[in-house]
């Protein structure tokens, strides 16, 4: 994945999400690069906003 903000339109969940964060950690080794860093950050960001929409869905 390039680190780029995910379409609008694409929305997974936060458990898609917190898998593909797992296998960045696990194919980086535990130290990120800077292009590694930039993903992790946008994945991050991706996490908690399927999680604010699993909270208000569950609203």
């Amino acid at each position: 994945m390039s680190p780029q903000s995910p379409p609008r339109g694409s929305v997974r969940s936060a458990a898609e999400v917190n898998e593909q964060i797992r296998a960045l950690w696990l194919r980086a080794g535990g130290t990120l690069s800077a292009q590694e860093r930039a993903e992790y950050e946008l994945l991050v960001i991706e996490w908690a906003a399927a999680i604010r929409g699993q909270v208000i869905e569950a609203a």
